[in-house]
């Protein structure tokens, strides 16, 4: 008997990769993951190393293949979902010239207001020259400096010998698709943040020559346009050997983790939202509408299904709050102590904040350790801990942790349910969060929504790309994506709702009161 073929996926996520094979069921078969730092140049820089990418790929590859070769040696096509919003910069002979900019850098936020500055302003953006971005693409360029446009107009003003020898800024998804095939392209969805194409016709999806001209990027160094889902090409000799797969594997066109993550969560037909808690955060749904939002940085926009909008936004962090606890506070590395974070240390956190009646005993936290991308484009707003007291323990700090991310998440479904308009009656719950059950209780109550926890939450931008390339290759339908992904679990809004009300009118008449002191403290930011 044949053994069945398999499906290579590739999840670069902002703390690393990892790589997963599954089957042509959406069954995961094995997985493994490899760390990678931040690298980070001032108080706005952030940046990665291409090349960390690559050596974790080939880690998680390796630890693969100890018990899991055959799988590898089955493998019919591969799939990239990564981090969104980043840029590296290739050079003719396809090197990056320096590290990646990430998703979380600023240093672009001049150039972001003097492409969207006027005589009229709204919040800070011009009216007049916004509106023309949002008419042809369905968005604008943040103020905040953190699209690529942003980051390409940076390094043109402040680093011009390295834009002079770029050949093609790729995208982080797109540049490991270049690794994997040799070819520099983007998808029409992970193209979208560099706000240069015109999406009004979502199977016409091109570039804009008079938002090129606008920008002031050289066309020549942005790269081929390909459609959303399709088959880029076979995989390159050396890769597939290093890897040990088949030389005639297929490499679909990829797709940026929101767009799997939406797919992977079974949210696949019109206005089924989902919230994810990894790093950052965000609640998205498949809309059948283009449309903006710019005073509260949501729109929507390609999908990663073809043919469709997906109403976009992004909490800028949220699970990176909790890692910052843990590896900063809780257990840092350089402390008093030098005591390691335990390998459960997650669980254990959980398990504290269990402990800890809603409200945390009425401490705060602000969740805005880099700023606020949604609903509030801001990234002079900074985070912490506010009505502090001698009774708090590290217990209630862990707890206002989690409590404060679910009240960011409660404003940004606000704007989200006006935004596509209509009440959400549940929401489905993936990412690293997902695996908390605390956090999923105070997530019901805190929203006043049921929140459907997932199976396997930590694969759904995985699960979601492997189901993207079997429709790519023919081997499943769109409508079939649904029934292969499971609820593990429902927690319903309970008693501890009142609670949270009283604590988002207070958390919201925070910001009101101090936005003004954050905006001068870090204006540089």
């Amino acid at each position: 008997m044949v053994a069945p073929p398999t499906v290579l996926i590739i999840d670069l996520g902002t703390s690393g990769p990892k790589v997963s094979v599954f089957d042509f069921e959406l069954r995961l078969i094995a997985s493994a993951f490899r760390e990678v730092p931040l690298v980070f140049d001032g108080e706005r820089g952030v940046e990665q190393r291409p090349s960390d990418w690559i050596l974790g790929i080939e880690a998680a590859i390796d630890a693969i293949a100890c018990d899991h070769r055959d799988a590898l040696a089955r493998v019919k096509v591969m799939n990239v979902t990564s981090q969104w919003s980043g840029t590296v910069a290739l050079s003719r002979s396809g090197e990056p010239l320096m590290n990646a900019i990430n998703w979380m850098d600023s240093r672009g936020a001049p150039d972001a207001a003097r492409l969207t500055d006027g005589l009229i302003k709204v919040d800070g953006y011009g009216l007049i020259p916004t509106l023309q971005w949002i008419r042809i693409t369905g968005g604008a360029p943040t103020r905040s400096g953190k699209d690529p446009i942003s980051h390409i107009l940076f390094l043109k003003r402040e680093r011009p010998a390295i834009y002079e020898k770029t050949s093609v800024f790729l995208e982080p998804k797109d540049y490991l698709n270049f690794h994997l095939t040799g070819r520099a392209a983007a998808s029409f969805d992970s193209i979208t943040l560099h706000w240069l194409t015109d999406n009004r016709e979502i199977g016409n999806i091109r570039y804009s020559t008079e938002l090129i001209s606008k920008s002031g990027i050289d066309p020549e160094k942005l790269p081929e346009l390909v459609p959303v889902n399709s088959i880029l090409g076979t995989v390159r000799a050396e890769v597939a050997s290093r890897f040990g797969i088949p030389a005639d594997a297929v490499v679909v066109s990829g797709t940026p983790d929101l767009h799997s993550g939406a797919v992977g969560s079974g949210g696949v037909r019109d206005f089924d939202p989902h919230l994810y808690i990894g790093t950052s955060a965000w609640i998205i749904c498949h809309v059948p509408f283009k449309k903006a939002d710019l005073f509260h940085n949501i729109a929507s926009i390609p999908s990663g299904i073809p043919g469709r909008y997906l109403m976009v936004n992004e909490q800028q962090t949220a699970g990176a709050s909790l890692q910052f606890l843990k590896n900063r506070i809780l257990f840092p590395a350089n402390g008093v102590s030098r005591e390691r974070a335990p390998e459960d240390a997650y669980s254990r956190m959980d398990a504290l904040a269990e402990t800890v009646p809603a409200g945390s005993e009425g401490l705060y936290y602000f969740p805005w350790l880099n700023g606020e991308r949604s609903p509030s484009d801001a990234s002079h707003l900074r985070g912490g801990f506010v009505n502090l007291s001698l009774r708090h323990e590290q217990k209630h700090l862990i707890r206002a942790v989690m409590e404060g991310v679910a009240l960011n998440l409660r404003w940004l479904k606000e704007h989200t349910e006006s935004f596509c308009g209509r009440d959400f009656e549940s929401i489905r719950f993936i990412g690293g969060g997902a695996r908390s059950s605390v956090w999923g209780r105070i997530l019901a109550d805190t929203l006043g929504i049921p929140i459907e926890q997932m199976k396997d939450p930590l694969t759904a931008n995985s699960k979601g790309a492997a189901a993207l390339a079997l429709v790519a290759t023919g081997e499943m339908s769109m409508e079939e994506i649904g029934s292969r992904i499971e609820v593990a679990r429902v927690f319903e809004p309970g008693a501890d709702q009142a609670v949270y009300e009283r604590k988002f009118g207070a958390y919201l008449d925070y910001l009101k009161r101090n936005e003004s002191w954050f905006r001068e403290q870090n204006a540089g930011s």
